[in-house]
This record gives structure tokens, sequence and C-alpha cells, in this order.
């Protein structure tokens, strides 16, 4: 029981650290520019998560392992680097934490649909219905009182990158298995890192003041979003039930949208706050089998 509460307190706490990472990206894209951005905090990220890397995998892996790792993390790290800018520049032109917490955990209802079509796996009625609750909570999120939907290039900026994370994590997941998890994030985040560094200096321009005034973005997602958060995700779904442990994550979108409010970021209307509370029943009806016995109906 022990073990169980100090999970899911975990989980809660990366949620929380991952949902408030919006809130970072917000402030950040008011002083410098959205490669730039990503490029130092995924260097800050890798820099912090070597210590971790370290300690919890030390030694050395097989020439097979290592050559897995590397190729498997150029791809994972592309599609990372793919996601990550999607929703950087969607976050540029909506100006909400909310919103862009909101619409990229639509991943997690994009997944077992996903893996339907691709590879045939059974999907449950709750998958179709979580499916059905987040698209008319994009609907209610997305519509302004008097101008009806407004569904502009920064919503379909994140809802694009949301089918970007939803590959990313099919990649981990079918990749993944064989390879030290560790290892394996701190490539991906190298590779987004380098891709960063490398689209900063050849699309933008920046400045040694422009990254002052966002170094406290940059440290935030740098090392708490990339290093902590990561870490203690690890740390705390060894213990946890998959499907619980989704759930819990998932509501890193709620954190975002407290997070918008909280710092005077976000405005959203009624009718938003009932689209975001769609969007979130069907993310946490999409994780919940509903074939399970009545007393076990929480858990996988």
């Amino acid at each position: 029981m022990k073990q169980k509460i100090t999970s899911t307190a975990l989980l809660f706490l990366t949620a929380i650290i991952w949902g408030f990472a919006f809130v970072a990206q917000v402030e950040g894209a008011n002083h410098i520019g959205a490669f730039t951005l990503n490029g130092v905090r995924f260097t800050i990220g890798i820099i912090s998560l070597l210590p971790v890397v370290l300690f919890f995998e030390r030694g050395r892996s097989d020439a097979e392992t290592r050559k897995k790792t590397f190729l498997y993390s150029l791809l994972a790290g592309a599609v990372l680097f793919s996601a990550s800018m999607l929703q950087q520049f969607g976050i540029h032109y909506t100006g909400s934490a909310g919103v862009a917490g909101f619409i990229t955990g639509l991943y997690t209802v994009f997944i077992p649909l996903a893996c339907f079509l691709l590879f045939k796996t059974k999907t449950g009625l709750n998958v179709w219905l979580g499916a059905i609750c987040a698209i008319v909570g994009l609907f209610l999120l997305c519509y302004k009182s008097g101008e009806g939907v407004h569904f502009g290039l920064g919503e379909l900026l994140l809802l694009v990158g949301s089918f970007f994370w939803t590959a990313h994590m099919i990649i981990v997941d079918r990749l993944g298995k064989s390879l030290r998890s560790l290892h394996f994030a701190w490539g991906q985040f190298a590779v987004c890192a380098l891709l960063g560094v490398v689209s900063m200096f050849i699309f933008e321009t920046p400045t040694l003041e422009g990254i002052a005034a966002a170094k406290w973005s940059l440290l935030y997602c740098g090392v708490l979003s990339v290093g902590v958060a990561y870490t203690l995700q690890i740390v705390a779904q060894k213990r946890a039930d998959p499907t619980f442990a989704a759930i819990v994550l998932s509501t890193e979108s709620v954190f975002s949208a407290v997070g918008g409010v909280f710092f005077g970021i976000d405005s959203i209307s009624a009718l938003g706050y009932l689209g975001c509370g769609l969007i979130f029943a069907g993310i946490v009806a999409s994780q919940i089998d509903l074939k399970r016995k009545k007393k076990d109906i929480s858990l996988k």
C-alpha cells in the first residue's frame, strides 16, 4: 500500500511538472523563437539527465544493443523533435497553455485508434466513446461566443503535433522494449537538442539577451520537465498499473489549464471549460477497459 501511494504521488508530481511546462513554454515564446527554445531546453535536458543515466544504468551494453540504441534514438528523436516543434509553434500562435495542453493530450486517445488501424489491435467501445468525447470537447474548446468555432493555425499545429506525439509513443513502445530505457530516452533528447540547435542557427537569429530573458522558462523545461519529471515517471511506473499510470499522467492537460489561469495567461470561456472536461473524460475513457469485472473496472 505504501509503495502504491508513493508511486501515485510521484505520477501526480510528474503530471504537475509537465502541465506547468506549457506555461513555461508560453512565457519563453515571448522572448525567443521556437527553434531556439527547443534547442536550448533539450540541451539543458540532456545535461541534467546525464547523471541520472550514469547512476541508474551504469555498465556497458553489448555492440548490438548500442547499435539499436543509436538507430532507434535517431528515429524516435526525429519524430519527437517534430512533435515538439509543432507544439511550440502552436503555443506561439495560440498563446494558451490550457489549449495547448488539452489538444496535445489527445494523443492518449489517438494511440489505441492508431494501433487498431496499423496493427489490427483490438479496440474496445471505451476507445470509440473516448474519441467522440474528445472530438466534441475540441469543438467546444475552439468555440468562441458570437464568433463560432475558431480553429486557427495554432490549434491546427497542436492537433497535427498530437499525431506526432502518437507516433512517438508507438515507436517508443515498439522499439524501446529491448533497450535500456534511460539510455534510449537520453539518445532521443540528444537528437532533439542537436536538431534544435542546428535549426535555430539556420532559421533564427538567437541572442544571449533573448536566451537570458527566457532563462527561467528554459531551466524549468530543461531541468524539471526533462530531467526530473522523466526520472520520476520511470521510478513511479515500475510499481504502478500501466492503465492507472496513463490516466494520472494525462492530468497534465488539467494542470496546464490550471497553470494558464493561475499565471494570467489563459481566459477560457465556460463552454471552453466544458470542452476541456469532455476532452479529459475522453482521455480517461480511452484508458479504461469496460469489459473488466465491476470490482476491477479501473485496472487492466
